[in-house]
């Protein structure tokens, strides 16, 4: 059994060849408090989600109880239980990823029992909780296996509801100017422009112009006091957006002419990035987060994380030398690739655990030829560094790269045990990550390339 939240993985993560649970009508906001709060859970900014909430719902009710998330990746479309199963994240390094927001989940987890779990300091009070339930639910009050479950990756049960943490209704300014990697990179440090606590990223092209410098848009996001008048119109920000809406082409011509005509598209990234360049955007922070229509091009994409030591810089190096030379093999990066910066998490499975993290996402128009080659070299070329790939973005993880890459993957591997006795949240991803393998599973080592991203 497996459940799916709103398809937007292209990793085999949320596949399967049993039950697919489709968490559609588990959306919602119910009453905080069930009967079994503590005194100072009340007085905290939480809410309880149900799982299969999509953001832009949680965003609606969040904002009309001027309330808000405190940071978001570029996509309102997810659930709730699907961002936080694969560690999902924004960009600056004072935020952490979604399982971080979490302080309590509440599972179904093999047999069919109900589990809530929590730090032991959690919000539920354990003598309201055995008076409300009577036994009926289990309350799992332990700093491992809440650590284990934040980042569940679908494996742990199914997630009914969570209660997360959440801040005051903000706005923010976006500000986008252009650069060069070459004088940005130096630059990427806590003491310089990643300590200034603002959500900070960067778009970079990966060929170089005939300088040899590489183009990067550079986006900065920062609170900013209740515009007087919020903007009417939904702007557009992603490159892959903007590249179609100025050719102009639709979706379709925009697969047809990434498989026929790769290097057309990748000889206007200098343009596109110039023309995304403006002196700021002023809105309520989940409209400014949100990428807007670029969601729903043909693409798919890796994401690397990488941690913020100097490593993170010589990782774009790698990255620019591959692309330039795989270039000059007909192979193309149909897509400028982001950086963003994420604060350590605290659950076991996420990539950002124990670190702070530079996230590299390495998009491809659907139909680039050899796509799926070029991302996998990447990968394969920037192992030494210990990136940690995304999980519910395309990658070729082994179990041998997995033990390694995570410290506390055992401890993980045990509440796995313990809640899935039955096996019952094996997958084919489980078998190719190298536990709870069943037969079909195991004899697919490499991941499923996605039919249709998106």
């Amino acid at each position: 059994m497996r459940a799916v939240g709103a398809g937007h993985s292209w990793s085999d993560v949320a596949l399967t060849d049993g039950y697919l649970v489709k968490p559609d009508r588990l959306g919602g906001v119910p009453a905080l408090d069930d009967g079994t709060l503590t005194d100072d859970a009340r007085g905290r900014r939480l809410v309880r989600v149900l799982g299969g909430t999509h953001l832009r719902t949680l965003n609606a009710e969040l904002d009309r109880a001027g309330l808000a998330l405190p940071n978001m990746g570029g996509y309102d479309a997810q659930t709730l239980a699907g961002v936080v199963s694969t560690s999902t994240h924004g960009s600056g390094l004072r935020w952490g990823p979604f399982p971080d927001l979490v302080r309590s989940l509440d599972l179904v987890v093999a047999g069919g029992e109900v589990v809530r779990v929590e730090p032991p300091d959690g919000p539920t009070d354990r003598g309201a909780f055995d008076a409300v339930y009577r036994g009926e639910r289990r309350l799992i009050q332990d700093a491992g296996t809440f650590a284990a479950a934040a980042c569940g990756i679908g494996c742990l049960g199914l997630i009914h509801s969570l209660v997360i943490e959440v801040r005051e209704k903000f706005w923010l300014n976006e500000v986008r100017t252009c650069s060069t990697w070459e004088a940005c990179r130096d630059t990427l440090t806590a003491d310089k422009v990643l300590g200034d606590g603002d959500h900070y990223e960067l778009f970079v092209n990966p060929y170089a112009r005939d300088d040899g410098r590489h183009k990067v848009l550079v986006t900065r996001r920062a609170d900013c006091p209740q515009p007087s008048r919020l903007p009417q119109d939904k702007r557009e920000r992603h490159p892959l957006t903007e590249l179609e809406a100025s050719l102009p082409i639709t979706g379709f011509l925009l697969r047809l002419v990434a498989r026929l005509l790769p290097s057309l598209i990748v000889g206007r990234f200098d343009a596109t990035l110039d023309g995304m360049c403006d002196d700021g955007y002023a809105n309520v922070s989940y409209d400014v987060f949100n990428i807007g229509e670029a969601n729903h091009l043909p693409a798919y994409s890796m994401e690397l994380g990488v941690p913020v030591d100097g490593r993170h810089v010589e990782a774009v190096d790698r990255i620019l030398e591959i692309a330039g030379r795989e270039r000059r093999r007909r192979r193309y990066q149909t897509s400028p690739f982001s950086l963003r910066f994420v604060a350590p998490s605290d659950a076991y499975a996420s990539m950002m655990y124990g670190r702070p993290t530079m996230m590299i996402e390495l998009i491809m128009v659907v139909g680039t030829p050899h796509g799926y080659e070029l991302l996998a070299t990447y990968e394969d070329a920037l192992a030494d560094l210990d990136v940690r790939p995304h999980w519910g973005q395309y990658n070729t993880l082994t179990p041998e790269r997995i033990a390694a890459l995570y410290e506390r993957w055992e401890d993980w591997l045990g509440v796995e045990r313990e809640l899935n006795r039955s096996g019952v949240f094996a997958s084919p991803f489980t078998g190719r990550a190298g536990f709870r393998a069943r037969d079909r599973s195991a004899r697919s080592p490499t991941p499923a390339r996605p039919r249709s991203p998106r």
